[in-house]
């Protein structure tokens, strides 16, 4: 039997959108899903306005209408990522119990959201660069502060050391980018694997980090 679905009604203290304000905002999303396809065919560093603009059906003064530059493409499909990881990112600070189920959540759930955002993956794949782009996004500026928030909040529990939060904040935020980067470079996306690395990093210093193959040494040069 095929499933029934009852549509909701609505609030009568909420305003129903009008047809303006519809089509614009599927206007900023047709921009935002033929940008997302345009970055990961031919990498942000070669991506123009105009291949943008062409795999749209919008006219150019439309894509203007919304944005000046790809950056400004890019930054808001960066945003969008920010506001749908950070309520996880805090869902799995606030409830843990110890420093590590803190500091490996907070890994091990970035880096799992980083591989599974299908939206950007190949984009980002198709040229890591793109990660450091506009990091400084209202919305990843706003992530990073919630994280310092976090921390201090463990603090004052007694749940971490009474550290600087700030320095913290920004350690775990370098090592998350700079993992991930290096992480979607591999053949095979190992969220676990870079989580466990990190985690151990934070928890124990260089000396705790898990044992790999020693690298084959390179062949002595002829005299």
């Amino acid at each position: 039997m095929e499933q029934q679905y009852i549509q909701p009604i609505p609030r009568a203290d909420v305003k129903p959108k009008g047809k303006r304000e519809i089509t614009k905002n599927q206007n900023r999303q047709t921009i935002l899903e033929a940008a997302r396809r345009v970055f990961a065919e031919l990498g942000y560093g070669a991506t123009t306005v105009r291949d943008i603009i062409r795999a749209t059906p919008l006219a150019s003064g439309t894509f203007y209408n919304y944005f000046k530059s790809k950056e400004e493409v890019f930054q808001a499909i960066r945003d969008e990522s920010a506001l749908r990881i950070r309520p996880r990112l805090h869902e799995e600070r606030v409830k843990a119990g110890t420093i590590e189920e803190f500091i490996s959540g907070t890994f091990r759930t970035f880096f799992e959201y980083v591989a599974s955002d299908q939206s950007n993956f190949h984009a980002i794949r198709r040229n890591t660069d793109t990660l450091r782009v506009r990091m400084d996004t209202p919305e990843v500026i706003a992530g990073f502060q919630e994280l310092r928030e976090d921390l201090e909040t463990a603090i004052n529990k007694s749940l971490f050391p009474p550290v600087d939060a700030d320095f913290l904040m920004a350690a775990i935020v370098g090592v998350a980018f700079e993992l991930a980067e290096r992480m979607l470079r591999r053949e095979v996306v190992d969220t676990a694997g870079a989580a466990e690395f990190a985690t151990a990093l934070f928890m124990g210093g260089v000396r705790s980090l898990p044992a790999v193959s020693a690298p084959a040494s390179s062949s002595n040069a002829s005299a």
